[in-house]
């Protein structure tokens, strides 16, 4: 078993050392993060420059390997050849949850998908650390997120699946437990900042309160607001099922307009 271990928040990230520690009992581990913070990136295939890898050492003395890449750019790259082989991807631990609409943002969550696009089996980890903790303590998330890779070896997953597992930030006797979630609603509430530079130039910062989420049972919002684990699968097939017949029963002209113009 070959697990690669990769993250949005950069190679030397404390979420990343306690995953690779964790993911070690079950298999070889190969890291290969970021050299900077990716966080919020999305899903990025870096296709207009020529990517850099270099060595590196983590923290606990352990080899690791980074890129000026993205965190999908990682995953690609490992499963492009760069490295043996891999057998499961397994990306963060991330210092904040991502709930709902930001695994669309999430770099963390993003790394699992490329995985999934290579067809090989992708797993996100992310705590949800209170905002005024700047040391958080990753060794409770760490021993679920082996709990949850060490299930995912064993049973597989359906093709085309990934998960996105959230975990409270309590201690491990407090977990109420683990619970198979649906993605919730994610309130955010961004503001447009404007500030001029020297010169008198406007620059923009997209700002505002840090977002919050519906605490609805059943979502991973809702589990962690009662201390259960989320594990929530994902797949890339994007489209909106309940809107096909809909959308069939419109009248489509598909003659050409003259001059190429919509009529109507």
């Amino acid at each position: 078993m070959h697990i690669l271990v990769t993250n949005d928040d950069g190679v030397q990230a404390p979420g990343l050392l306690a995953l690779a520690q964790a993911m070690r009992p079950l298999g070889k581990v190969t890291v290969l993060a970021p050299d900077r913070n990716w966080s919020a990136s999305g899903h990025v295939k870096t296709l207009d420059r020529p990517l850099r890898v270099r060595e590196t050492i983590l923290a606990d003395g352990t080899p690791a390997l980074t890129t000026d890449g993205a965190p999908s750019d990682c995953v690609a790259l490992a499963l492009l050849g760069l490295i043996e082989p891999v057998d499961l991807v397994v990306s963060g631990i991330n210092p904040h949850a991502n709930f709902g609409h930001d695994v669309t943002y999430s770099g963390t969550v993003t790394a699992a998908m490329e995985a999934v696009i290579a067809d090989v089996p992708g797993l996100a980890f992310s705590l949800e650390t209170p905002h005024n903790h700047h040391n958080p303590d990753y060794t409770p998330a760490a021993n679920i997120a082996r709990r949850v890779a060490k299930k995912v070896i064993a049973e597989g997953l359906p093709e085309g699946v990934l998960l996105n597992v959230n975990i409270p930030y309590l201690k491990e006797t407090e977990f109420k437990g683990i619970i198979i979630t649906r993605q919730g609603l994610r309130v955010y509430r961004d503001e447009l900042v404007r500030r001029e530079d020297p010169q008198g130039r406007p620059y923009y910062w997209i700002g505002g309160e840090a977002p919050t989420g519906i605490a609805e049972s059943g979502t991973d919002f809702g589990a962690l607001a009662e201390g259960y684990v989320s594990i929530t699968p994902l797949q890339l097939d994007l489209t909106a099922r309940t809107a096909l017949e809909s959308l069939r029963s419109w009248e489509w002209d598909s003659r050409p307009s003259p001059g190429g113009r919509e009529k109507g």
